[in-house]
């Protein structure tokens, strides 16, 4: 029933795509006309569901994104376009209905593409022309959609030699190659050779719609670029009537052979190749495209390899995209010019992509579902893996057990699968993620012991499932069945029908490994029904690789690369009709760190909006990316072999710093109290309730501000809120853009009064991470290095200018004004008048589950002081300041980067 329902809905979405919006009476009297055609099987209750299915789908909304320019771009695309005929673009529109994007997205996609595609050099201009630019979407949000229509879109300008480079894992090539096949080339290139030997042409995606003018393909999914192969293929070109394709793994080797087929080529004469418009799609761009991590020569070499494949033709661009551009195309710590030189530097464009309002993504999970206080929507904590498996072991580390937490991630896992077939997706995939380890042979023991567990799960539903209410004296069920109460009581309510539908949800569910050495995911091998899979691996599955359907996450990794650390998001995406059964097991230091980046990232793209709003280049968005506060980070592990003190450049325009890090020393414990305390008692007569943040002061003078951070005493270890930097951006506007500023103490509204400041404050509560304790800091909201709550930086600000940034927000992002919103506080940070210090007053705790360590006992008794700043848009915004960062004291904080086992190998591999 659930093909015919899909097949009736895509009819009426394609149907739907040029006309205005039906009502709700016109929309099914529509659907039950297309189901009489062809699904007359169809329930009124089908009728509904696909009605409702339908109505959900029209208010996704998508934006266009922004773009920042470089000096020279000229529209072309305008003129050209009564010339072109949108013949690959069609078929790829056609695809994306069929199947299942919202109408919307689709015609964002077409504007999107259509604005990148404009960006590139014109294919018919014959003089020489070359075009650098990037793509900045988010993970696991549709960038390969994107470049998928951006290749239709220059095939049918006349571009007709296309390049796309993929990951360093022959899996991700291979996926990308059929996803490429399935939208642009229209046929399984797989399977070429039985077409070739008299067999079935293999039709698949586009092709369905209209087969003639195939592209030809150099590649296929079962086979990367071939010397030989492709030599052979050649005669098929046939003068470049139709587009040429190659999908290629970002390795040396197979660059280095295709840059020689090149040259041969060229060398015998035929110019003709390199004479044509080519275009370079480099997937994952910011991953061995640059060379960020020094003394990596393999990474120098792909680097340089790019370089010369571009240089080899007389028009080329190059277009990189990337969800992670933070720690790789822009940060270079060492000198500006160097930057903007760089061959690959996206110098004449750069898109940001705005997500679709369905996206699953960070900052829903990390910023949106994990509050200052209560539990967390979709995250659940490890704390149970260091006696079983420890984030850090050895190649040769032992298993015989899980931790709990798998196994429980397991059950949950199993349970969704059941409650999405009674929610009509038994024929959607449906997968979890295990990713623990970078060693592939404790991959491979790990994927064992879940298979043994699953086994023993399988048994005891199929022998036992039946009983009813006996079931539950089966422990099997019985933890199946806690696990449903724990996780999704609310979601499925009845047990009973759960139970009678277990067998026949998981019989078929398997354990399967995806590393360098062996993939066992495939997709593709399924019938009517989804396939039901763990996959369990390392960095395979921590790039570009997409697990279809990802529901269920248990993730023991962690990472200080912003890139890694992002990338590994697999759980990122759209969830449609299943967003309420997802869960993500981690580590709570991990989880810390994706809510610190999620809301760096969430900046970076807001500052592309800046910049496109101010018509900057893509050099000036290059320079405020790396000099956003968070990129310390990043230069820090760029230089991490320099083993000294290293000096960066920060931009203070338009931020917020805090002490996410204090010193619990005594005295200066006692030295920031008295700080605080004496710049209070000089504010008593200003502050002023300000509900719901505390006691506000207004047209506070620059003077005591500074005094009161000049007695401040920084924990060695926070680098961001070292007092020197903060003080000399101030006192270079101390005299106008920054001479008067508000204070704000928070208070609680519930509480103990404490007056020790010398106002009745009800001081703030936060968690630390105990192992800092032995540092002599403690570091607020754990790695989230967060003490300020959402939303307090429109304390001060103009009331009708915080109700207009808010009503631009809501336009940017698609919601109407009754729409539940978070507000970032960027938003009102961007029309401040004034510099907003904020005096904190917490109280630290322990996290949640370490109530009883010994380490408690190193928690101060009263409450400490912190502070945040809230710093204005300037006048003068490229004007930074110098941070110090001590490389061996961030080493011994941090430890160093892990590599993946077999990430060099598929850097240097055929």
């Amino acid at each position: 029933m659930s093909g015919s329902m899909d097949t009736v809905r895509n009819m009426v979405e394609m149907g739907l795509f040029n006309q205005s919006r039906k009502t709700e009476t016109e929309l099914r009297t529509m659907i039950r006309g297309v189901a009489a055609a062809v699904a007359p099987d169809l329930t009124d209750p089908d009728i509904e569901q696909i009605a409702r299915e339908i109505e959900f789908k029209q208010g996704i909304k998508a934006g266009l994104g922004a773009i920042v320019d470089g000096e020279d771009f000229e529209p072309w695309l305008d003129d050209a376009k009564s010339s072109i005929t949108p013949y690959y673009w069609d078929r790829y529109r056609k695809l994306l209905l069929k199947n299942g994007l919202p109408k919307d997205v689709v015609i964002s996609t077409d504007k999107v593409t259509d604005k990148i595609l404009s960006r590139l050099g014109n294919p018919n201009k014959h003089s020489s022309w070359d075009r650098r630019g990037m793509v900045v979407g988010h993970v696991q949000s549709g960038k390969t959609a994107n470049y998928t229509g951006l290749i239709c879109r220059a095939a049918d300008a006349g571009y007709r030699l296309i390049i796309v480079i993929a990951g360093i894992h022959n899996n991700l090539r291979n996926q990308t190659q059929a996803r490429i096949d399935e939208g642009f080339i229209g046929r399984d290139t797989g399977k070429s050779l039985e077409t070739r030997n008299g067999g079935a042409k293999h039709i698949i995606g586009v092709g369905h719609f209209d087969p003639s003018n195939t592209p030809v393909s150099l590649t296929n999914t079962l086979r990367d670029f071939n010397k030989t192969t492709a030599s052979t293929n050649t005669s098929e070109i046939d003068s470049y009537k139709v587009p040429v394709i190659l999908v290629i793994k970002k390795n040396h080797r197979t660059l280095a052979n295709l840059l020689d087929w090149l040259k041969d080529n060229s060398a015998r004469g035929d110019q003709e190749m390199i004479d044509q418009p080519m275009l370079l799609i480099d997937d994952e761009a910011d991953n061995a495209s640059i060379n960020t991590k020094y003394g990596q020569k393999l990474v120098t070499k792909i680097n340089g390899q790019i370089r010369d494949l571009l240089n080899m033709f007389h028009r080329s661009c190059y277009v990189g995209y990337t969800a992670t551009p933070f720690a790789n195309i822009f940060i270079d710590p060492d000198q500006d010019d160097e930057m903007y030189n760089e061959d690959l530097f996206p110098r004449d464009f750069i898109i940001g992509l705005d997500a679709p309002s369905n996206y699953f993504g960070a900052k829903k999970i990390f910023v949106d579902g994990l509050p200052d206080d209560g539990d967390p929507t979709w995250l659940r904590y490890i704390d149970d893996n260091e006696d079983i498996l420890p984030i850090k072991h050895r190649i040769d580390h032992q298993l015989d057990a899980l931790p709990a937490s798998l196994l429980e991630a397991l059950r949950a896992f199993l349970l969704a699968r059941t409650i999405r077939n009674q929610r009509g997706q038994k024929s959607s995939h449906c997968s979890m993620l295990v990713n623990a380890s970078r060693f592939t042979g404790v991959q491979g023991r790990l994927r064992n012991r879940l298979h043994e567990a699953l086994e023993r799960i399988q048994n005891a539903v199929r022998i036992n499932a039946s009983r009813g209410t006996a079931a539950l004296s089966d422990p099997e069920i019985s933890a199946l069945h806690q696990v449903w109460r724990k996780e999704y009581v609310e979601a499925e309510p009845d047990w009973p029908a759960i139970q009678s539908d277990l067998l026949d949800a998981i019989a078929s569910a398997k354990i399967v490994e995806v590393n360098n050495r062996l993939n066992e995911l495939d997709y593709s091998r399924s019938g009517e029904r989804g396939q039901t899979v763990v996959a369990v691996g390392g960095f395979s599955l921590s790039r570009g690789l997409t697990l279809e359907g990802l529901t269920i996450t248990w993730f023991l990794r962690n990472s200080l690369m912003y890139d890694t650390l992002m990338q590994m998001g697999r759980w990122f995406g759209y969830r449609s009709g299943y967003e309420d059964l997802c869960r993500i097991w981690m580590p709570a230091e991990a989880i810390d760190w994706y809510a610190f980046i999620a809301n760096a990232t969430d900046e970076l793209h807001e500052e592309l909006r800046v910049m496109e709003r101010a018509k900057a280049t893509p050099r000036m968005f290059g320079l405020a990316v790396r000099s956003h506060p968070a990129s310390l980070l990043v230069t820090a592990r760029n230089k991490m072999g320099s083993g000294q003190k290293i000096t960066t450049l920060v931009g203070l325009s338009n931020k917020f710093v805090e002490t996410s890090r204090v010193s619990i020393r005594s005295k200066d414990l006692a030295a920031n109290a008295e700080a605080a305390k004496l710049l209070v008692s000089k504010l008593l007569d200003k502050f002023q309730p300000a509900p719901p943040w505390g006691y506000l002061a207004r047209d506070v003078s620059i003077e005591l501000i500074d005094e009161f951070l000049a007695g401040w005493r920084n924990a060695e270890q926070s680098v961001t809120t070292d007092t020197g930097p903060v003080r000399s951006y101030m006192r270079s506007r101390k005299d106008d853009e920054l001479k008067f500023w508000d204070v704000l103490v928070p208070s609680l509204v519930k509480g103990d009064e404490d007056t020790a400041l010398g106002i009745p404050i009800i001081p703030a509560r936060r968690y630390v991470d105990l192992d800092d304790l032995h540092h002599d800091f403690m570091s607020f909201s754990g790695k989230r290095m967060r003490v300020a709550s959402r939303g307090i930086e429109k304390a001060g600000v103009d009331t009708q200018k915080a109700a207009d940034a808010e009503r631009a927000y809501r336009e940017e992002i698609g919601k109407s004004d009754d729409d539940q919103v978070n507000y970032p506080d960027s938003i009102y940070r961007r029309v401040r008048d004034r510099g907003l210090l904020i005096l904190h007053y917490v109280r630290a705790k322990a996290p949640k589950g370490e109530e009883g360590s010994k380490n408690v006992a190193l928690l101060p008794e009263a409450p400490a002081v912190a502070w945040g700043i809230s710093l204005p848009v300037s006048s003068r915004p490229s004007e930074r300041v110098e941070y110090v960062v001590n490389t061996v004291r961030y080493r011994e904080l941090f430890g160093d980067e892990e590599e993946d086992e077999g990430q060099e190998a598929a850097l240097e591999s055929e």
